[in-house]
């Protein structure tokens, strides 16, 4: 840990210290050249393996995308897909789902899991982007973050799939991916999100983060990776973590 600590210029989280956006100062120091440089060779590597990375939520619009996001949360993305037909041809924009019955709504989205509080964010979402913003979804990170049930990954989502605003999509592949890869050595998704701006252009910050999201659905699990079977293994400081036999790993991974 020392070493990763190091390597990152010391910008892991002191004990005890706060997480939040507004910690950080106006600059952030430039993280060391070698590890811009790993990080780099590592997304090249995941843009060979997942050329047909991309966000696996099913929309036609910033408000459907906003709203497949939301249900999203502890859902898989399949299962929202499954969702979102009959939703949205109930509710084909945010005035229809401003004026939900409640009832009504929640059993659309009951399949999703914790739906009486999904419902209630959809339609505060819906009704404050019909007061304020005149039935669009907003554009601005600084006016989709004011939205209920929105926060930054939700924005970024967002932001980065249907308003062409490249950023990173903290989620939870993304948090453990660029932990193992020794990227970050932080937990809060802001300072993440922080971390991993300084190692990439701004216009590759969404592609990364989907090629990531592949990368840890399909071999770096959670529980065990499949390092054995990993392509950017020799770029992995976390190689040795998951299983090592190549026979077993190769089983492990999940292809189309």
């Amino acid at each position: 840990m020392a070493q990763m600590a190091a390597c990152l210029g010391g910008r892991g989280t002191p004990a005890g210290a706060p997480a939040t956006a507004r910690d950080y100062p106006g600059r952030m120091p430039k993280p060391p050249l070698a590890l811009v440089r790993r990080a780099r060779a590592v997304d090249r590597i995941l843009a060979q393996t997942y050329p047909d990375a991309h966000c696996e939520l099913d929309f036609d619009s910033p408000y459907e995308l906003l709203v497949a996001t939301i249900l999203s949360a502890q859902c898989t993305d399949e299962r929202v897909n499954q969702v979102t037909p009959a939703l949205f041809a109930r509710y084909p924009d945010p005035p229809a789902l401003a004026a939900a019955d409640r009832v009504e709504l929640e059993d659309l989205i009951r399949s999703t899991g914790f739906f009486r509080n999904k419902a209630a964010s959809l339609q505060a979402m819906a009704q404050r982007v019909c007061a304020k913003y005149g039935g669009q979804i907003p554009r601005p990170m600084s006016a989709l973050t004011t939205l209920p049930g929105v926060g930054r990954k939700t924005a970024h989502v967002v932001r980065g799939n249907a308003f062409d605003q490249p950023g990173f999509t903290v989620d939870t592949h993304v948090t453990r991916l660029s932990n193992r890869l020794g990227w970050t050595m932080n937990s809060d998704p802001v300072r993440i999100e922080y971390d991993l701006d300084a190692l990439f252009p701004r216009k590759d910050r969404t592609m990364v983060s989907h090629r990531l999201i592949f990368h840890g659905r399909r071999c770096c699990f959670a529980r065990k990776p499949a390092c054995a079977a990993c392509p950017i293994r020799r770029l992995c400081p976390s190689h040795d973590i998951g299983e090592q036999d190549v026979v077993k790993a190769e089983k492990m991974i999940k292809r189309p």
